[in-house]
């Protein structure tokens, strides 16, 4: 039987569900295979985890100037120093693991996972096939380090592959297939009974936003945009998803009601039903995490792109709009006529959506799986 271990990190939520849509995929499919899911950052030390966890949250949150010069600083320099060898050290714990479970292939969709694992592919610790999953749009150095050691590396688009040929990796290690997502993303739904479940009008547009944030990030800017649709003549429905964000579900709760809107605009806390929502919705509003990002594609969504923390999200944004199938809402841009741009322009809402269509990776997680598993 072969053994799989997938690696994540618990940085933003993206690393973890591309990496559980890579363990349903094998599980459903390949009979012969077991798989196990490691946290790579908090089987070393669940005290650091904690720690780096919290940081990238306050830090992103709080202080999103201070987390563009960790990402850009982290790709050379002393950062990137430091960075290589603390992993060094904290391979030598994982060391255990790969002792215990002796993985034939390792699968990370964290920089992390592949550093560790190509340290001790360097020692001869451990000879497995190892993939690495890049999950934003734009590529980052980080990902990079212990890169002779590392077999496959799947990127969401061709302008990564072509940055990492730039870079000096292997063309043949280097696959288009997009990022990982659910296997729901993938089913057929009804519509009308997703409008009946959400109480919506299918002669409407539906505008789909994602309003809450793991981080909370440009409340006030995110209010306004559900104030602008709130007062605006369009002749829409908005499904605005607060998450786990309590403020911002209040906050919007009071807009919608201010407007006397409840018939055409649904607040929702957290939802499982993304997938549903996204085959009835005609646009959406998000920030651009890679996932998210993803996942709206899949489903042939355009994007309003809203409130990206420095680094990675910004270089979404850049590579969504420069695609065409996306409008980077900057903060110096005004809202209401940013959305009017879109939402009366049924031509422009077309165009943006057929680029969707063209950049879009439905099969991403399968096209990784099959890929290396076979090889």
């Amino acid at each position: 039987m072969k053994k799989v271990l997938i690696f994540y990190a618990s940085y933003g939520g993206g690393h973890l569900s591309s990496a559980k849509s890579i363990k349903q995929y094998i599980d459903n499919n390949y009979e012969d295979v077991q798989t196990e899911m490691i946290d790579c950052v908090k089987y070393i030390n669940k005290a650091l985890d904690k720690v780096t966890t919290s940081a990238y949250r306050e830090m992103a949150k709080r202080a999103p100037w201070a987390w563009e010069k960790v990402y850009y600083k982290s790709q050379d320099g002393l950062l990137a120093k430091v960075s290589s060898t603390s992993n060094k050290i904290m391979a030598v714990k994982m060391s255990k693991l790969f002792r215990e479970f002796n993985p034939d292939v390792v699968i990370s969709t964290h920089p992390f996972g592949s550093q560790m694992t190509s340290y001790l592919k360097k020692k001869n610790k451990t000879n497995c096939t190892l993939a690495t999953v890049m999950t934003d749009f734009a590529p980052h150095d980080q990902w990079l380090i212990g890169s002779k050691f590392v077999d496959f590396f799947f990127v969401s688009n061709s302008s990564m592959k072509d940055s990492l040929i730039k870079s000096l990796i292997p063309e043949d290690k280097i696959f288009v297939t997009g990022i990982p997502i659910s296997n729901r993303f993938l089913q057929d739904y009804n519509r009308n009974d997703i409008f009946n479940m959400f109480e919506l009008n299918p002669d409407k547009k539906t505008v789909l936003f994602f309003g809450g944030g793991e981080y909370g990030l440009g409340k006030d800017k995110t209010v306004q945009i559900l104030r602008d649709l709130a007062e605006s003549n369009f002749d829409i429905q908005v499904i605005a998803i607060a998450g786990k964000n309590e403020k911002m579900k209040l906050a919007f709760e009071n807009v919608v009601k201010e407007n006397h809107k409840e018939n055409s605009i649904k607040i929702l806390a957290f939802t499982d039903k993304v997938p549903e929502l996204m085959s009835v919705s005609d646009l959406v509003i998000t920030k651009p995490g890679g996932l998210t990002v993803s996942e709206s594609l899949a489903s042939h969504l355009p994007l309003i792109i809203i409130n990206p923390i420095p680094g990675q999200e910004e270089e979404n944004a850049e590579f969504l709009e420069n695609s065409g199938c996306a409008i980077w809402l900057r903060k110096n841009m005004p809202s209401r006529e940013t959305l009017s741009s879109v939402l009366e322009n049924n031509e422009k809402l077309n165009f943006m959506k057929e680029n969707a269509i063209n950049i879009s990776k439905k099969n991403s997680t399968k096209d990784i799986c099959d890929t290396i598993l076979k090889k």
